[in-house]
């Protein structure tokens, strides 16, 4: 991954979005420290699509994503079916 200091950055931001689009994600530092990354579209909706998976992905997955907590039969409570005659 490619570091752009924020100058350089906004100097030469249609280089650096070339580079996002042939080369991968592409840094961007302030003072040394980072603190931000551009990246394509194509690899945000592939990022967004990773943490919000459909129903059908879920249902579909081989392992669980979430441990549910379904009580034994016989403790579930009843009602009484009232006569309506």
């Amino acid at each position: 991954m490619r570091q752009w200091q924020v100058q350089d950055a906004k100097a030469r931001f249609s280089e650096m979005l070339d580079a996002s689009l042939e080369e991968g994600p592409q840094l961007v530092s302030r003072r040394g420290e980072p603190k931000a990354v551009l990246i394509s579209v194509d690899e945000w909706e592939r990022l967004q699509k990773r943490t919000k998976p459909s129903l059908k992905d879920i249902l579909l997955a081989p392992e669980a994503r979430a441990e549910l907590d379904i009580p034994e039969r016989g403790r579930w409570k009843t009602r009484d079916i009232p006569d309506f005659e």
